[in-house]
């Protein structure tokens, strides 16, 4: 389905069962299929919103990117759809969004879900890491993303049990277009530090990290669970950065407790 915002940008989303609303905002450089498990696994007890961001899936391509656009995006489908407060959802870049979609439009939302991200900025190593990736991917094209993020977005569990976990996130990842993963990346390298506002949320707030994460680690977690009061703090053992993907049961099982708790709220 699509939605068209007021300046012509276009938002392809799936939008699958009935209850409570949540938005799911994916990674990089990944697109709304990410969450297909959550989709099947939840839409029985809520309405799942799975939207691709602006440059990637079936989205429009054209800028600006930025997390406040993504952020802008997404308040446009919740417009679009008629809601009002969803549950946000983000993993890893998705966080930032979600994130940036709190800082810009706290009143949409009703409880955040922090998955495998971090509040902070990018630091200087991780800048020039970000700076490499553009070259190469100027250079070589768009797919280098994918191979090079390969190793870091599954846990050594799921390489070594699940390769067809692995065979998903590179496919997903390979699909990329261009546009997309240029101006997100760029957008990560502008984003601010979040931390700030973490003390600010007053919503249910839920973080959940895979134990072998290696983009965004536990510590990553424990420090935004310290810092939002009443944050609950869950680690998935047996995953990594793709925690939703690799260990869905477990994922699905520790958002579905969440959202039974904001229905008897």
């Amino acid at each position: 389905m699509i939605a068209i915002c007021d300046d012509g940008h276009e938002i392809n989303y799936d939008d699958e069962g009935q209850g409570i609303p949540v938005l799911f905002i994916h990674g990089f450089p990944l697109d709304h299929t990410l969450w297909s498990q959550q989709l099947d696994g939840l839409a029985s007890r809520a309405r799942c919103i799975t939207p691709d961001l602006r440059g990637f899936g079936g989205s429009g391509r054209k800028g600006p990117f930025s997390m406040d656009q993504y952020a802008d995006d997404l308040v446009c489908l919740l417009d679009h759809l008629g809601i009002q407060r969803a549950v946000v959802t983000g993993l890893s870049m998705g966080g930032y969004v979600a994130l940036a979609l709190w800082r810009r439009h706290p009143e949409r939302v009703r409880a955040l879900v922090l998955a495998d991200t971090r509040a902070t900025s990018d630091d200087e190593g991780a800048l020039e890491k970000r700076r490499e990736m553009l070259r190469a991917a100027h250079e070589t094209g768009p797919k280098v993303v994918g191979e090079r993020m390969q190793e870091g977005m599954v846990g050594r569990s799921t390489r070594d049990r699940s390769p067809e976990v692995v065979i998903e996130v590179r496919r997903i990842m390979d699909r990329a277009p261009m546009e997309g993963i240029v101006g997100a990346i760029e957008a990560m390298m502008a984003r601010p530090d979040s931390t700030p506002d973490l003390p600010g949320i007053d919503v249910p707030t839920l973080i959940i990290v895979g134990e072998e994460d290696v983009i965004t680690p536990v510590a990553d977690a424990r420090a935004m669970h310290a810092a939002i009061a009443g944050s609950r703090l869950e680690v998935i053992e047996g995953a990594g950065h793709a925690s939703n993907m690799e260990r869905p049961a477990a994922f699905n099982h520790l958002l579905g407790e969440f959202l039974a708790q904001l229905e008897l709220a």
